[in-house]
Formats: structure tokens, C-alpha cells, sequence
């Protein structure tokens, strides 16, 4: 006998679900009909799909035109894909029946694995390669990332415009990166200070970071990537939180070069220039707080 809907199907409300896996205690997580039905239809498309409207409908116990409404919230939203159903017989009149499964992003809703993975991954690396492996796995990895953008950064004039373009790169690589000047000083300024002067620069923030279970880990891939900033915007620079240590942001200070130019450093150094101003752990938390505590 066919379910013919669940009660909170039928009334169109609401039920609490508990998040699997959640601590004793935590809130749960507050799932419409709506939403619990579409989840539903998702599931049987990745467990049984290619499905029809029909068979999905069988199998939940709700009608075909429902059915059909979630299944166009899937298509619109990129989660599913219809194709032409195996033909059975002569074609009848009418158009072809369409069946559907799920696309990547569609998979996705259900969870990877591929943090654990790579984990595993670098855990082994580490265990047969040594420290040296990680390291040069590190490094590898950071260089396809802003290698492709070199050119665009490397133009700008100074540090803070190439830490601009830099934000720019890591945005459209999936970092969610920004920019922006702090503690710029008029040194024609009776108020301004020798200390003051030493944070003029930029702060550039990653707001999302795709490795941060990862790096949790393995700093090195954090290591690796703040060598390759510095490298790239021509000047040492500061790593002052990340979000692999629990940070709101992935925050790196960029140092104003003396008189507007880039302080010179070798390929791969975050060494400064004997002229350029290195930023202290107190001046690091100071920057972090200029903007009330908030990231770029």
C-alpha cells in the first residue's frame, strides 16, 4: 500500500530534523515539506536514476505534477539533467518520455569525501616522502593557483595595488578574496607616528579557503602560499590568522614599500629588504583590529 504523503506533506508545514552526527543537545535543523520531499526526489535520482516523473511518483506516493514541480527546481538549480527515456515499441503520439538523474552539483547536496581523501593522500605522502614531500607537494600546488595570474599582478606599480589584483586572482580561483589599504599615514602630519608609519599597507583577505580541513593538518600549505605572495607582490609579507586555525579569514599584511617602491626579496623569500619594515606580533594584532576586528 502506497504512502500517499506524510502528514507534513499533507498539511504543507514544517517538522524539526536532527543534523546527523550532531552533539547531544545541539538545535536542530528546521526542514520544510517543501524542502524534505525535494530531498527525497534528489535521493531516488542518485540511488536508482535515470527516473521518470511517474516512477519517482510510485515510489514516494505523491502525485506526478508534485513530482514534476520538484524536478524543475532541480533542472533550474543545475542539480539535474533530463535525457530521452529508452524507447519500448513504436513511439506513440505525444513527446518522448523524459527521464532524469542527478549532475555533480546535484551529488554534492549528498556530501564527498575528498577532504578526508586528501588527507589520507598527504598523510602517506608525509609517511614514504618524508617532510621534504609535503613541502614540495605544498609548493606544486600554490603555483598552479597563481602562475595563471602572474602577468596581471606583476603589472601593477606597488605592493597594494598588486595585493588588489592578487584579491582579484584568488576571487575567481574560489577564495572570496579582498583588499583593502589600512594605516595610511601623512608623514607631512604633526600626529603621525614613527609606529603609525610601520602599518601603512594592505590587508588581504581570503574569506573562503576550498583546503582549510587540509591545512588544518599540513600548515605547509599555508606556508607555501604566503612564500608565493610574497614572491609575486614583491615584498615580505605577514600571515596574521587563517581559517585552518579556527580565524574568521585567511588575513596576510602587506607592507608599503618605502618611498612607494616594492622592498626586493629573492623568488620563494618573505625576508624583507634591510630598508623595509617588518611587522610585529602586537602591530599583526593591531591590524587585525583595525578594522573593528572585522576582515577585509
Amino acid at each position: 500500500m502506497k504512502n500517499i504523503g506524510t502528514s507534513e506533506q499533507r498539511e504543507g508545514g514544517a517538522r524539526h530534523v536532527p543534523v546527523p552526527g550532531a552533539a547531544a543537545g545541539a538545535v536542530p535543523v528546521q526542514i520544510t515539506a517543501e524542502g524534505r520531499t525535494r530531498h527525497e526526489v534528489a535521493r531516488l535520482l542518485l540511488e536508482r536514476g535515470p527516473l521518470s516523473a511517474v516512477a519517482v511518483a510510485d515510489e514516494l506516493g505523491i502525485s506526478p505534477t508534485a513530482v514534476r514541480r520538484h524536478l524543475d527546481a532541480l533542472l533550474a538549480d543545475g542539480e539535474a539533467e533530463p535525457r530521452s527515456a529508452p524507447r519500448r515499441g513504436p513511439r506513440g503520439r505525444g513527446r518522448p518520455a523524459r527521464q532524469f538523474l542527478l549532475t555533480e552539483s546535484g551529488r554534492a547536496r549528498f556530501g564527498h569525501a575528498y577532504d578526508d581523501l586528501a588527507v589520507a593522500a598527504i598523510r602517506f605522502l608525509a609517511e614514504h616522502g618524508g617532510e621534504d614531500a609535503v613541502r614540495a607537494f605544498a609548493e606544486r600546488r600554490v603555483a598552479a593557483l597563481v602562475e595563471p595570474h602572474r602577468e596581471e599582478i606583476t603589472r601593477a606599480s606597488d605592493p597594494a595595488a598588486r595585493a588588489e589584483a592578487l584579491a582579484a586572482a584568488l576571487t575567481r580561483e574560489g577564495y572570496a578574496a579582498s583588499a583593502r589599504q589600512i594605516g595610511v599615514v601623512d608623514k607631512n602630519s604633526p600626529t603621525s607616528s614613527a609606529s603609525g608609519a610601520g602599518l601603512a599597507g594592505a590587508q588581504l583577505c581570503q574569506h573562503h579557503c576550498p583546503v582549510a580541513h587540509v591545512a588544518a593538518e599540513f600548515p605547509q600549505l599555508c606556508e607555501a602560499e604566503t612564500e608565493a605572495f610574497a614572491e609575486l607582490l614583491g615584498t615580505h609579507v605577514q600571515r596574521l590568522a587563517t581559517i585552518a586555525r579556527g580565524d574568521a579569514a585567511c588575513t596576510t599584511h602587506v607592507p608599503a614599500s618605502s618611498a612607494g617602491h616594492p622592498a626586493a626579496t629573492e623568488p620563494g623569500s618573505t625576508q624583507p629588504s634591510p630598508d623595509a619594515h617588518t611587522v610585529r606580533p602586537d602591530e599583526g594584532r593591531d591590524a587585525v583590529s583595525a578594522n573593528g576586528g572585522q576582515p577585509a
